[in-house]
C-alpha cells in the first residue's frame, strides 16, 4: 500500500485511489481518540495551517474563536491578532469572529475578551470609553 501526503496527514492509497477520505480518517481518529493521531495533532506547529487544510488567514481567525472560548490570556489575543494580521485579515473580520462566536461561548467571553482584542488590533479601548463618557456628561449638563 502506498501512502499520499495531504498538508501533513497521510492518506492510504490503493490501487491508485484513496481507500478512505483524508476527512474521513481524520473525524474516525478523533472519535476513538487514537493515540497517534491525537500525538500528531498536538505536535503541530501553532502556525501550521497546512494541517487543517485552512487557508492562513482562516485558521488565524478560527482559532481567535477558540481562544474567546476558553478565556484565554491577554498574550495569546495579542500574538493571535497580529498572525490574523499578517495573514491578510482585517479588523473587522477580526471583530466579527467575537460577534461569531457569542451566541455559542457567551456574552461573558466575548465581553471579557474584547479590550484584550482591542488592544491588539491596536485601538485604545479605554481612551475610547473615557473620551465617550465626557460627551455623555457634556449632554447631560454635567
Amino acid at each position: 500500500m502506498n501512502v499520499a501526503r495531504a498538508g501533513s496527514c497521510s492518506v492510504p492509497i490503493r490501487k491508485g485511489r484513496l481507500a478512505v477520505a483524508k476527512h474521513e480518517d481524520a473525524l474516525r481518529w478523533m472519535a476513538l481518540s487514537d493515540e497517534r493521531f491525537i500525538e500528531k495533532v498536538l505536535s503541530e506547529q501553532l502556525d501550521d495551517s497546512d494541517a487543517c487544510g485552512l487557508d492562513p488567514k482562516t485558521h488565524a481567525l478560527v482559532r481567535l474563536g477558540a481562544l474567546v472560548a476558553l478565556d484565554a490570556a491577554p498574550a495569546s489575543y495579542q500574538w493571535n491578532a497580529s498572525v490574523a494580521l499578517a495573514s491578510g485579515a482585517t479588523v473587522d473580520e477580526i471583530v466579527g469572529v467575537l460577534i461569531a462566536v457569542a451566541p455559542t461561548v457567551g456574552l461573558a467571553r466575548v465581553v471579557s475578551a474584547a479590550p484584550e482584542v482591542a488592544v491588539a488590533i491596536g485601538y485604545d479601548i479605554d481612551a475610547a470609553l473615557e473620551e465617550a463618557n465626557g460627551r455623555d456628561a457634556t449632554l447631560r449638563g454635567a
